[in-house]
């Protein structure tokens, strides 16, 4: 974990090695001026020197002068080269999440992966910065008190550093609760934001089922889930800053109680005295600075362990060393002998599962839910690895060609259409970023959604709101089939495109996908079986496996399932679920 954290400094070194530099200067500034004071009041007032008094005031100013500087250096670019490894590490985690399986997805809420970005990497980014400079200068401070100090007066010196000592040792000893608290404290936070982007996100069904006072009271659960980790951490810092600040005011009195003993006693005189109260003075500033930075640490390192649990995730569907990319291809798609589960301990959903689409041929797959059909849009595009067979795209194994040539052949419509906040011409635009504006107004021609966008004030412009919410289901839809038009791929996979719309919206739907689909090798998941008529072949599924198969008049002439389901879906809005289900009696 260490060793990735210091990699992030490697592209950085000259801005570390110029805060290092300044923090240094800063140090021994503050070194320097206890000498200067103390040579003032043994030597230069004694013998009312006073062009030596003047001389060392002037660079006293001088040295000042620079620290003030440096000051400024190690504030501004020391934080500039934390933002900058706070950077790298978002656009890495950002990076690795885009490799990531659906499967970790499916099982990480997305609030807590919203924290990974925003509270965890910038705690990171505090340790990046503040960490190295405060332990640097802390330790440059109290070694070089030591060992001037040690020129002082020996067995006082060891007084003073006894106490430092065992405000170290101290430190070090909390530091396993804190970590433990803060931990917790991360943990409760990415819960809470979770549960607050489930919030805002479903705020309109909670309004629909007027459940605010249920969304109030789970997110009291989650707010105060979150109060409790902090008030423990809170107690445990609270222990720390008390011994610590009990510790240093026993420092404080064995410097004046044993120092001013000393005095008395001829052994130190009232020069070498200020220049102890000063050391001790300056030296609390890097005690301090360690009890900052233990926080600081534990802030960081439960940050940068959360942030390492999703980098040390392997994706579980990468490139084979030898997978090739695609120029053009002729859309032939076969399944042989596929078995697939989503996790081990689970049943198959598919389990010798063999199925051959021709290049340009319209495929229907219908059945009950929960039969596979949407499983085998997923496995096509290798969101979903099988454990069992091989599909092949044009005869060759999907898992030897490169991901990224694969997904670029595939367009996708589903029934949850994302939409993302923005303008209808960006939305579009996801589907070839680089296209030109013609080619987006062409596309969303042929998506029968052109004139609707330029009845609108802004037209292509227009802000469409958080998933869409400007506009309805059947304009959603079309502008998903807009980009997709963008996109031309070979193949079409349409998952339920249609269910969750009226008729009206339907059918204007239904015949963007038909112009969609023409001359391409398509897949059509449908519950109402209106959407089936334009299909070459209907594919009948049923445990996982192939019931039936054939054009609807050969099915309707069989009176098999699939005739069942016909008779009992005749009116056209009728569930193929519940068809299935009364078949089955």
């Amino acid at each position: 974990m260490i060793k990735r954290f210091a990699g992030y400094y490697k592209p950085h070194l000259h801005l570390f090695a110029l805060d290092m530099f300044f923090a240094f200067l800063i140090a021994g500034i503050d070194l320097v001026f206890p000498v200067l004071s103390r040579q003032i009041i043994n030597d230069f007032i004694p013998d009312q020197n006073l062009a030596m008094l003047v001389r060392y005031s002037l660079i006293a100013l001088g040295l000042f002068v620079i620290r003030m500087f440096s000051s400024y250096v190690v504030g501004y670019w020391g934080h500039i080269m934390g933002a900058r490894i706070e950077v790298d590490m978002k656009r890495d985690l950002f990076t690795h999440m885009q490799k990531l399986h659906h499967k970790f997805f499916d099982k990480n809420r997305t609030g807590q992966i919203m924290n990974r970005f925003t509270g965890d990497l910038f705690e990171v980014a505090e340790l990046a910065h503040h960490g190295p400079e405060d332990l640097f200068i802390s330790v440059v401070m109290l070694l070089g008190s030591f060992l001037i100090l040690l020129t002082v007066n020996v067995p006082l010196t060891l007084i003073v550093f006894s106490f430092i000592a065992i405000l170290i040792i101290f430190t070090l000893w909390r530091r396993v609760a804190m970590l433990k608290a803060f931990r917790a404290q991360k943990a409760r936070h990415a819960d809470l934001n979770s549960k607050l982007e489930n919030s805002v996100t479903g705020i309109r069904l909670a309004k629909a089922f007027s459940n605010e006072a249920y969304e109030q009271d789970r997110f009291e659960y989650y707010n105060r889930q979150y109060y409790e980790s902090k008030g423990q951490s809170f107690f445990q810092m609270s222990i720390f800053m008390m011994v610590n600040g009990f510790l240093t005011d026993l420092l404080n009195l064995s410097v004046i109680a044993v120092g001013g003993y000393f005095v008395f006693r001829g052994w130190i005189n009232l020069g070498d005295l200020l220049a102890y109260i000063l050391y001790v003075s300056f030296m609390l500033k890097p005690v301090r600075r360690l009890m900052e930075f233990t926080q600081q640490l534990q802030l960081g390192l439960s940050g940068l362990e959360r942030f390492g649990e999703i980098m040390d995730t392997d994706p579980e569907i990468i490139d084979a060393p030898d997978a090739v990319d695609l120029d053009e291809i002729r859309g032939e798609i076969e399944f042989d002998q596929v078995a697939f589960r989503y996790n081990p301990e689970d049943s198959d959903v598919l389990k010798d599962f063999t199925l051959k689409i021709k290049p340009g041929e319209k495929v229907a797959l219908v059945g009950a839910s929960g039969v596979g059909k949407t499983t085998i849009a997923q496995l096509i595009p290798r969101f979903y690895e099988i454990q069992e067979g091989e599909i092949r795209l044009d005869g060759r194994d999907i898992r030897g060609i490169k991901l990224s040539a694969l997904r670029e052949k595939i367009g996708i419509v589903s029934q949850d259409v994302l939409i993302f906040y923005g303008t209808i011409k960006e939305n579009i635009l996801y589907g070839r970023p680089d296209a030109t504006d013609d080619e987006v107004f062409e596309a969303a021609k042929r998506a029968n959604i052109h004139n609707f966008i330029l009845s609108l004030d802004k037209g292509y412009e227009t802000i469409v709101g958080e998933r869409g919410i400007m506009l309805s289901g059947g304009q959603k839809q079309r502008l998903s089939i807009a980009r997709l038009f963008l996109k031309n791929p070979e193949i079409l996979i349409l998952d339920e495109a249609t269910s969750a719309l009226d008729n009206e919206n339907e059918a204007i739907v239904q015949r963007s996908l038909e112009a969609l689909a023409d001359g391409r090798t398509a897949i059509i998941i449908a519950h109402r079986l209106s959407t089936l008529r334009s299909s070459d072949r209907i594919i009948v599924l049923d445990q996982g496996r192939i019931a039936e198969e054939g054009t609807e008049d050969a099915l309707l002439e069989k009176k098999g399932i699939y005739w069942q389901l016909r008779r009992l879906g005749l009116g056209e809005s009728e569930n193929v679920v519940f068809a299935a289900e009364s078949a089955a009696l």
